[in-house]
């Protein structure tokens, strides 16, 4: 859900619920059930969980348009405390300190992908247009991480290295020699340009039309998660129509594809060839694409972003890490047997895979600190099995759960001034992220850690590599004056994280060709 121009503003009953005589039957029972709610939630404590009371619309709407605040304020509110609130007919319970996180992230009871299907809402669903692939073996999580390690085996990431490269230089030249750019609209073109390969076939992939049409749709899909979408579901608003059109419109345009790979019967290392081989449905692929784009494109986007932002403001670990670099690229390219003018992009093709993942310390150092202080919104659990308690408070089965990640990420008593960069945390003397237990959330850990995680930190580095070392840039503001301000994520934009305040961008120069 994209809330970055949210006002934060609550909207006066009248202005949601306008009956139409379409929809007035639907609204009708909609206002009668919030009201119920309303008279089963006035505040009162339950045992160690603190009822938030008042009106459920209202608690419900700050939870899904400034998610951040409000759960930091709650907290606040309750002195640590649980609370509970309602999201329709749901009961949500939040949780903090060091205990609650090790049952949060381990017991077995607290289901994953059920906790975000109704709290999150920016992943389209096909069931919103009428596909059931629940019947075809993609129900759960593991029928989705089973089918996503198929596309993850180290020889094909191995195979599609250089093409990630290949892609992002040719993204990059169309910046120009010199210029600036926004890299929360540029870097991002990036990572959707490397989560398609990654996800479907070179037609695709090689075709920027399609990518731009498909990167619109996505975006549609991203701003239609609107409070009132999720909250009054019943309502025919301008955001369920657009939610219906993009899932629409990316579920047919992915089909597409699968449709015409599966005719050719081609046997290469594309994904969707991968599939079609696997025995996998046109419509049970199509929903892996689109799970491994929405999972895809996000947090490894911003992440990127963020990492040049914060090495643009700290030279003396932007230093390191080009230092760094230009080692790696010098110790596995044979400058005597390279070409002449070889494009330092295919120079950096030639690091093998293991040294990415093994052979840049510092720029590691970067990326973890870079989660550490942009990935601080909720993680989202439901209780799917049986009562489970956090320090005397119960959490009921059906309920669902929330895990402010600040909570741990922000916290002064793990991390000595939270909001500074400051990727020397981590290194041995110090190691903050060892100081407690599940200290470091960013990959995530315990039952259910990112399974992706591998092939998102080498698109990171890989990105970063191509700027560092082929371009020199210096932050500026909207007029192009450079900056020396230490910009601030706004953490109630869950999808990108954008700086909080004016927009900051990279000028940039092309050093390398």
């Amino acid at each position: 859900m994209n809330t970055s121009t949210n006002t934060g503003s609550y909207p006066p009953l009248t202005a949601i619920v306008q009956i139409t005589d379409t929809s007035s039957v639907a609204i009708i029972a909609g206002v009668s059930l919030l009201l119920v709610s309303f008279l089963a939630l006035r505040g009162t404590s339950d045992g160690y969980i603190v009822d938030l009371g008042g009106l459920p619309i209202r608690i419900a709407w700050t939870f899904f348009s400034r998610r951040f605040d409000f759960m930091a304020m709650n907290f606040k509110k309750t002195g640590g405390l649980p609370f509970k609130f309602r999201v329709l007919q749901h009961r949500v319970v939040a949780v903090g300190g060091p205990e609650a996180r090790k049952v949060f992230f381990n017991d077995p009871s607290l289901g994953f992908a059920e906790g975000y299907e109704i709290l999150m809402g920016g992943a389209p669903r096909l069931e919103d247009i009428n596909i059931d692939v629940k019947s075809e073996g993609m129900g759960n999580v593991s029928d989705f991480v089973k089918r996503l390690n198929l596309l993850l085996k180290k020889e094909r990431i191995t195979e599609t290295l250089p093409v990630f490269l290949d892609d992002t230089n040719r993204r990059m030249v169309d910046w120009g020699k010199e210029g600036t750019i926004n890299p929360f609209k540029q870097v991002y073109d990036l990572v959707f340009q490397m989560t398609i390969r990654m996800a479907t076939c070179r037609e695709l992939a090689e075709n920027p039309a399609e990518i731009r049409k498909l990167a619109d749709l996505y975006w549609d899909t991203e701003r239609s998660a609107t409070p009132t979408r999720l909250l009054l579901p019943w309502l025919p608003s301008p955001s369920k129509k657009l939610n219906k059109q993009a899932t629409t419109g990316l579920y047919l345009l992915f089909l597409k594809y699968v449709e015409t790979r599966r005719a050719a019967g081609a046997d290469t290392m594309d994904p969707i060839d991968i599939l079609v081989r696997n025995g996998d449905s046109d419509n049970t692929i199509v929903a892996l694409i689109l799970g491994v784009t929405f999972a895809g494109v996000v947090n490894t986007g911003m992440n990127s972003c963020w990492a040049l932002l914060f090495l643009g403001t700290h030279p003396e670990w932007r230093r390191r890490t080009v230092e760094e670099l230009k080692a790696l690229t010098a110790k596995y390219s044979n400058l005597e047997q390279s070409p002449a003018g070889e494009p330092f992009h295919r120079m950096l093709s030639k690091v093998p895979l293991e040294a990415w993942e093994d052979e840049l310390p510092t720029l590691d150092l970067v990326i973890r600190e870079t989660i550490r202080l942009t990935i601080n919104g909720s993680a989202l659990r439901r209780n799917l099995r049986k009562d489970v308690n956090f320090q005397g408070a119960t959490v009921n089965k059906g309920d669902f759960v929330c895990y402010s990640v600040a909570d741990t990420h922000l916290n002064p008593g793990i991390y000595p001034d939270p909001e500074q960069f400051d990727p020397g945390r981590y290194e041995k003397g110090r190691e903050e992220d060892k100081s407690a237990p599940l200290a470091y959330l960013g990959w995530g850990v315990g039952r259910h850690p990112c399974a992706g995680m591998k092939v998102a930190k080498l698109e990171i580095k890989l990105i970063l590599s191509m700027l560092l070392l082929g371009y020199e840039y210096n932050l500026v503001d909207g007029q192009g004056q450079s900056t020396n301000i230490i910009p601030k994520p706004d953490r109630n934009d869950i999808q990108q994280a954008r700086p909080l305040g004016d927009p900051v961008y990279l000028k940039f120069k092309r050093v390398q060709d």
